[in-house]
């Protein structure tokens, strides 16, 4: 996927007047929160497993290079062959390069943000080999030519109209008189394309919730059971995973496993949890022939240390965008790259740099719910206060926003004009809005109300307010 996160502003514009777009998220909104929330309320330790879960990752993170190869020599007693990757063109070469080695044609693909993150589909379509996304989600977007929009929902923002439209367009063996106006209807053609995809494959591609360092397993989490499919039937079976996803034992997978599931969907646990360890043996009646991993740096070494080390406790779940309200206004394809909402205001300008998407930590209210929600307690709005910080500094901010400041600035130097134009201010947003009580546009601020209108203040201000009621400045130290 190219990214074009620097078109955030006029995205979001376009996503805003896209009224299919608008029913599909409105849809969305209640139920991922709600069934989060009856999930949490039902295990009264969730929040201490919060802590557990981030007090074993920021562990885990701090000897990485040690979990890493213990990984590694585990995978390998057990058959497997690991591979490292640097980047995403080398992650690309080697998957490629065993694809070739066994003479493969047909490919499928269990859901992964890694692939995703190095654009393996158009890689294998660009070698000539045909490969298929089996999580119905990501074969809907694939099946309509765009990325997913979601972490865990990646057809989220499409109606099931336009599902049937993507089915009916490339279904070619489709009945005109064929009814596809349920769900199940949908399913069940779904699965009937897909069950052929399956036997036809040489290679079955997926990623990795964990990659366990005591026993060299990976581990996959999914509701539909495309994955164990897809990694059983498959001659070979690559794993694709990044490099913060090694965890250091089978119990602490469990651990994390309790949280991830009832922050993403609200289940206790998601349909399916595979532990995958090597290929086939003698005594196995399924699976593949070969196993192999690639584990991903792409940049995310860099992050050990520093500020932004705690985005790599990120574990998928989606919590932080079923939670904000900018991704329920704009959608994810907004934010013009693979991890869309809060965490891919962190993500995004981290792998890709400031310069390309240092300004999507703009797109946050601060609402804060990102973080209250985030089962890894990742400080998402401190990391996004930061890059908005990087961004002024090297200078990236739009001049409007800087004049902005800088005039802000001004007045807060200076309390008596401070008050003053607040009051002013107030007085002429009262007149602008009239009896309706709000304004439907402002001089220099048409980014408020291109889309929505402002509400008029009401009442004295703050520091009116303050002062009524004895209030005094601190002295000064």
């Amino acid at each position: 996927m190219q990214p074009h996160s620097h078109n955030f502003k006029a995205n979001a514009s376009h996503a805003l007047k896209n009224k299919n777009l608008q029913s599909a998220l409105s849809q969305m909104k209640v139920g991922f929160i709600e069934r989060r929330q009856t999930a949490v309320d039902d295990m009264p330790e969730f929040e201490e497993l919060r802590d557990q879960a981030r007090d074993l990752k920021n562990h885990t993170l701090a000897n990485l290079d040690f979990y890493l190869e213990r990984y590694e020599q585990k995978a390998t007693e057990a058959g497997g062959h690991v591979h490292w990757a640097a980047t995403a063109a080398e992650a690309r070469k080697i998957i490629l390069d065993i694809c070739e080695s066994v003479d493969a044609k047909n490919v499928t693909k269990g859901k992964s943000m890694i692939s995703e993150e190095i654009a393996l589909n158009d890689a294998i379509e660009a070698a000539g080999l045909n490969v298929v996304e089996t999580d119905l989600g990501e074969y809907i977007v694939q099946l309509r030519k765009e990325p997913p929009s979601h972490i865990i929902a990646p057809a989220v923002h499409v109606l099931r109209s336009e599902v049937e439209d993507a089915f009916r367009e490339e279904h070619k063996h489709l009945a005109d008189e064929r009814r596809l106006t349920e769900p199940s209807d949908l399913l069940n053609e779904a699965r009937q394309v897909l069950r052929q995809k399956y036997m036809e494959a040489e290679v079955g591609i997926t990623g990795a919730n964990f990659l366990i360092a005591e026993t060299g397993s990976s581990v996959i989490v999914t509701n539909e059971g495309n994955g164990d499919l897809t990694q059983t039937l498959a001659k070979v079976h690559i794993v694709i995973a990044s490099i913060e996803k090694v965890v250091p034992t089978l119990e602490d997978a469990s651990s994390i496993l309790r949280v991830l599931a009832r922050s993403a969907t609200g289940q206790d646990f998601s349909s399916y949890t595979t532990f995958s360890t090597g290929p086939r043996r003698p005594e196995d009646l399924d699976g593949p022939e070969q196993y192999h991993v690639v584990i991903l740096d792409n940049g995310r070494s860099e992050l050990l240390g520093g500020e932004f080390q705690d985005a790599l406790r990120c574990i998928r779940c989606g919590a932080c965008m079923n939670h904000c309200p900018v991704y329920h206004a704009v959608g994810g394809h907004s934010y013009g790259w693979v991890y869309p909402g809060p965490i891919g205001s962190v993500l995004t300008p981290t792998f890709l740099g400031v310069e390309e998407a240092g300004h999507l930590p703009n797109a946050s209210t601060f609402c804060g719910r990102c973080e209250s929600v985030c089962p890894m307690r990742i400080p998402l709005p401190k990391m996004m206060r930061h890059y908005r910080v990087k961004e002024y500094e090297n200078g990236l901010s739009p001049p409007s926003v800087r004049a902005g400041l800088d005039i802000w600035g001004f007045f807060a130097r200076r309390p008596s004009l401070y008050r003053m134009a607040s009051r002013l201010g107030s007085f002429a947003l009262r007149v602008m809005g009239g009896k309706r009580g709000r304004a439907d546009s402002l001089p220099l601020a048409g980014g408020w109300t291109d889309h929505r209108d402002m509400p008029i203040p009401t009442g004295p201000t703050f520091q009116d307010q303050w002062s009524a009621r004895g209030g005094r400045r601190r002295p000064s130290r």
